[in-house]
């Protein structure tokens, strides 16, 4: 299926882009950066309003706050109760941020500046070219509109690698929001107290650097990831030997480590759920085609195994457990694919020009209202070559509609005939 011609390019930062997280329905942050060393590309964290004008999604940005000479490389987010967190990787510490939410007259966001909270005053604008088609009832609105509006305030800092060489590689916080998982180099995950970033306990299993980590829905489960070729499956909230450790099945016989792992909600039951992963080959000789499955949340069976056809980089699931996407390490390509199935709907090649670090769905359930489009969902990439992207789904039917409008006349026609033939 070709993509639609009015995705793609959504906004272009000044640094390349690591990590990608949804604060609402319609507010995405992306953080990333130079690093420290003095050349001049900054570090820090972007947020965008999306919003959809009956013909393309627009992307404007609504605050920038940097970070000085700390990269972030990973980040999580928990909102609850008006209460917004943002945790960053930042070298071998885990920052804690506030994200101060409120609402402010949209003509004035549309007139003026604001300023963040490191001091940089950036201007409300919007961050493609196209965008200035736009209609002009955004300017012609009633000046009593609200906007949401972000402060991102520096709080806490713990580390939470303590290798040789030190680096956070994945930080995840619970669904509601009383624990945060940390993993790194050293191979160990470690559980803490959120907000509050106490260690509670270390999980010893993995004997290599961990590369991923995620809570099931109801949080009942922890799986890590790691070099050492393993998943374990860990319960929640005990310091304890996994539940589950799964090793990857290639249906090729080659062997395969996983790269990403993300679990998603099974759709009409909410206390049931599937863990997705992907995975890419060992060997460096001939084709390297990557792997996505699905497994079975409660006892780690494989359910469903798709190969791509390259290595791949990124792994996302919907909110609603209905799709799942993945990016690609060489063409920087995405694709969207069925859960429950793993049938590919929708492939972009190229979407970058590098590869994809990061794929976000635009919610169905998050805060705030959803944005309206014509599309079946709509899947968000970043890569190092500093650009946001998006990538719709359109609604798919078996029929066209005017397929069906003379399928339906051709049946009246031979309905009257038939009538008439037989005097009725």
């Amino acid at each position: 299926m070709s993509p639609n011609r009015c995705d793609g390019l959504l906004a272009r930062v000044d640094f390349p882009l690591y990590t990608l997280q949804t604060l609402t329905n319609r507010h995405v942050i992306v953080a990333g950066g130079g690093g420290a060393a003095a050349t001049g590309v900054a570090n820090g964290f972007e947020i965008f309003e999306l919003s959809h004008n009956g013909t393309r999604f627009i992307a404007e940005e609504v605050m920038r706050h940097e970070t000085g000479p700390n990269v972030v490389m990973n980040c999580s987010v928990m909102s609850n109760q008006n209460k917004t967190y943002l945790t960053a990787g930042q070298e071998s510490h885990c920052q804690l941020y506030k994200v101060n939410i409120r609402m402010v007259d949209a003509a004035e966001m549309r007139r003026g500046s604001f300023r963040a909270e490191n001091g940089l005053v950036r201007r409300r604008r919007r961050t493609v070219s196209e965008n200035d088609n736009i209609s002009k009832k955004d300017s012609n609105s009633n000046t009593t509109e609200k906007r949401i509006s972000f402060e991102i305030r520096p709080s806490d800092s713990v580390q939470t690698d303590f290798s040789s060489d030190p680096l956070q590689r994945v930080v995840r916080i619970s669904h509601n929001g009383k624990q945060m998982a940390t993993g790194g180099i050293d191979g160990k995950v470690r559980v803490w107290s959120f907000p509050k970033m106490e260690l509670l306990y270390e999980l010893d299993g993995h004997t290599k650097e961990i590369d991923d980590l995620d809570y099931s829905p109801c949080d009942s489960s922890l799986v890590s990831i790691a070099k050492d070729g393993l998943a374990l499956v860990w319960g929640a909230g005990a310091r304890a030997p996994p539940r589950l450790r799964i090793a990857c099945a290639p249906p090729n016989g080659n062997k395969y480590l996983f790269r990403r792992c993300r679990f998603g909600i099974i759709e009409e039951q909410a206390d049931s759920f599937r863990m997705f992963t992907i995975a890419n080959p060992l060997s460096r000789s001939g084709r390297q085609r990557g792997l996505l499955q699905s497994w079975a949340g409660q006892d780690g069976t494989l359910l469903r195994s798709a190969l791509a056809t390259e290595s791949l980089s990124a792994l996302a699931v919907r909110d609603d457990g209905r799709f799942v996407g993945v990016g690609t390490m060489f063409s920087g390509s995405v694709d969207i694919y069925i859960a429950f199935s793993l049938q590919r709907v929708l492939h972009v090649g190229h979407a970058h020009r590098m590869f994809v670090t990061g794929l976000a769905f635009l919610p169905v359930r998050g805060y705030g209202p959803a944005i309206t489009s014509r599309s079946e969902a709509a899947l968000l990439s970043i890569s190092v070559d500093n650009c946001l992207c998006v990538h719709s789904l359109p609604h798919r039917s078996t029929v066209p509609a005017w397929v069906a409008i003379l399928l339906i006349i051709f049946v009246l026609f031979c309905t009257f005939t038939l009538c008439s033939y037989m005097g009725i």
